[in-house]
């Protein structure tokens, strides 16, 4: 696969950018140090849901981020409200953090199909299999967010042997999740994780 690290200027108009030119210039060197590199396209929306998977290691965030940062996307990414609290939360947030509250009468599905309505923009990343330990079933949220807020699925596969991040196609969701998520599983056949393939 080849691969690239696009600037800013060659990121679709439409897709969410980062403006912090310094952060964005750090990780492009780190990531051209590690070697890793980005293979097909973003997608020219506003609005999506990004899977992302196998997840089977911690590194996968850190080159997740590292990527988001370095090529200035604005991809954003749930976590429990009670991490943003002090400093830890003004740095989840830069990064692109979204608190969830897990005691709230609305279910987390629910309060990112709300925030896909009050935003006109809003790129939102999950890894599916909910846990880097090996699963039969991926977790269905991710589906139930894209299909409730009406926008499409973009899979992103990591894939170790050639430190590339795979970007797929867009997805829209049918009537028939089964057969949704068995379609995206088949996607990320051929791509090996950092301990396994999904």
């Amino acid at each position: 696969m080849k691969g690239y690290l696009p600037t800013p200027a060659q990121l679709p108009s439409q897709m969410p950018h980062l403006h912090n030119g310094l952060q964005r210039r750090a990780c492009r060197a780190v990531l051209r140090v590690a070697g890793w590199r980005l293979a097909g396209e973003f997608p020219d929306v506003p609005r999506l849901v990004l899977i992302a998977a196998p997840h089977s290691s911690w590194w996968d965030g850190v080159w997740g981020l590292l990527i988001k940062v370095a090529i200035g996307a604005d991809v954003h990414f749930m976590a429990k409200q009670e991490l943003f609290h002090g400093p830890l939360g003004g740095l989840l947030r830069r990064l692109g953090g979204m608190a969830i509250d897990r005691g709230a009468t609305k279910g987390i599905v629910e309060q990112m199909i709300d925030q896909f309505r009050q935003r006109e923009k809003l790129w939102l990343g999950i890894a599916p299999e909910g846990t880097r330990k090996p699963v039969v079933r991926w977790k269905s949220g991710f589906w139930h967010i894209a299909h409730d807020a009406g926008v499409p699925i973009f899979p992103v596969a990591f894939h170790y042997p050639d430190k590339t991040i795979q970007l797929g196609t867009l997805f829209p969701t049918s009537d028939d999740m089964e057969a949704d998520i068995a379609r995206l599983r088949a996607f990320y056949a051929p791509f090996k994780g950092k301990h396994r393939n999904v």
